[in-house]
């Protein structure tokens, strides 16, 4: 049973939460459950990029980042991984200091406390020396920093497949089997 969490913060990057949950549906194996929390402003910017309202059949459960009574607020609840895509660096600073005022930072708290793999996906540039420093606190700690910085040498044609560049790591990352482009198979490579 895998149980996975993606959280979606106001970082711009809509696109690279929409696409990680369209390939969760299908991915190897098939997630149980997938929880989806949006902080407030990620909701909004998810309806400005993508002009689309966040609507997903069964596994997705969406649930409000107000609502500490959720599952993913405690550790027995067993989720197996958490991503948070795409990750804002006020975000970032909360999870890590361990300031847990929402959902989203409760439920990162669990998975560092847990044990559990806990995924960062910046959609930021450039990074500040506190940026850094906080994503060397999180590695620490045992979190994944994952930038939103795509790959090049598949030689990507469309918007879409240099999304997936990124989309393509954070759910191997998360523990999921994907096809995907590996340096050195693609034709024509040197």
């Amino acid at each position: 049973m895998s149980k996975v969490i993606v959280a979606v913060t106001g970082a711009s990057g809509s696109v690279y939460a929409l696409r990680f949950i369209q390939k969760l549906q299908e991915a190897t194996p098939q997630p149980d459950e997938v929880a989806l929390v949006f902080s407030e402003n990620g909701e909004k910017v998810w309806q400005y990029e993508l002009r689309r309202e966040a609507f997903f059949p069964h596994p997705v459960k969406v649930y409000k980042p107000t609502d500490m009574f959720a599952p993913m607020a405690s550790g027995s609840a067993g989720y197996s991984a958490m991503v948070v895509i795409p990750c804002s660096m006020g975000t970032l600073a909360r999870i890590a200091t361990g300031v847990s005022i929402d959902l989203i930072g409760r439920a990162a708290d669990v998975m560092l406390k847990e044990r559990r793999r806990l995924i960062l996906v910046p959609r930021e540039l450039p990074y500040s020396l506190i940026h850094l420093r906080n994503m060397i606190k999180l590695t620490e700690a045992g979190a994944i920093v994952l930038p939103a910085s795509p790959s090049f040498y598949n030689q990507p044609k469309t918007i879409d497949d240099l999304v997936d560049t990124v989309v393509d790591r954070a759910l191997a990352m998360a523990g999921f089997e994907i096809e995907m482009p590996r340096w050195g198979e693609s034709k024509g490579l040197f």
